[in-house]
């Protein structure tokens, strides 16, 4: 099935993802929403793929719900049914990704664009880029899990004052209050995002899903329950092929070959 909004393709264990409605800044519409479910699955299916990079064609990585969209706004029962059937699902799917995901952020990330860039492992932005919590701006409260995500990242000071002010938040800057992971330089963001996806995609992919469910959830539970998901955890790793090889390739000082399994 070929996608209208956006477009999949998979090299080497990395597959690509771009928004591509770059005439609406690669605003949401239900048809992305659903068509980004959809690659989700196929990456799932696809055993060869061990990393995930999401970004944006154009000038903007993603600005939000189309709000000229008919019929998404129209009332309060369907900007409701616009959250529990698409937007919900969507970064539900995005978050159960077990493998490395990241977003390069390439321009503007306004409302529920932002929350899918922070729903990612690593966010890699271009320094031109900008992180907006917009829906102050037209009267609605932030959603697609960025209620979630803010106040976790740069605690609840931070999350409130970008909430309620709605300014945008230069790259630098969320840089250094660590609400991502790197701001680099316009000219270097694909070359770093690649850099980055190459390297994911040469290391042990299980572990790597197993850590991202450690440090998930870690805020949420007591020490002991952290140090038994840990030791569970760690339980299943040591019973993959890339401990095998990876312990192998310590004992015999060389680089380690690893699977993904």
């Amino acid at each position: 099935m070929a996608f209208q909004t956006i477009l999949l393709d998979s090299a080497d264990g990395i597959a690509r993802l771009t928004l591509n409605r770059p005439e609406r800044l690669n605003s949401f519409n239900r048809v992305m929403l659903v068509e980004i479910r959809e690659a989700f699955e196929r990456i799932k299916s696809d055993s060869s793929i061990r990393v995930l990079v999401i970004t944006g064609s154009g000038r903007a990585f993603c600005a939000g719900q189309d709000l000229q969209e008919p019929g998404a706004l129209d009332s309060p029962e369907s900007v409701a049914e616009l959250l529990h059937k698409f937007y919900n699902p969507m970064i539900g799917d995005l978050r159960s990704l077990e493998l490395p995901v990241i977003a390069a952020v390439n321009g503007v990330a306004a409302g529920a664009g932002c929350s899918l860039a922070l729903a990612c492992d690593l966010v890699l932005a271009a320094q031109s880029a900008s992180f907006v919590q917009a829906f102050c701006r037209i009267g609605l409260v932030p959603d697609a899990g960025g209620s979630f995500f803010l106040p976790r990242l740069v605690g609840p000071a931070r999350a409130l004052g970008l909430a309620l002010l709605g300014d945008p938040l230069p790259a630098a800057t969320a840089e250094a209050w660590g609400l991502i992971w790197r701001c680099v330089p316009d000219d270097s963001l694909a070359s770093e995002t690649d850099a980055l996806a190459r390297r994911l995609a040469a290391q042990a992919t299980r572990a790597l899903a197993l850590t991202k469910r450690a440090i998930g959830g870690a805020a949420n539970r007591s020490l002991d329950q952290q140090l038994n998901l840990e030791a569970d955890l760690q339980a299943k790793a040591a019973g993959t092929a890339d401990f095998r090889e990876g312990l192998a390739a310590f004992l015999e000082k060389r680089p380690a070959r690893f699977t993904g399994r």
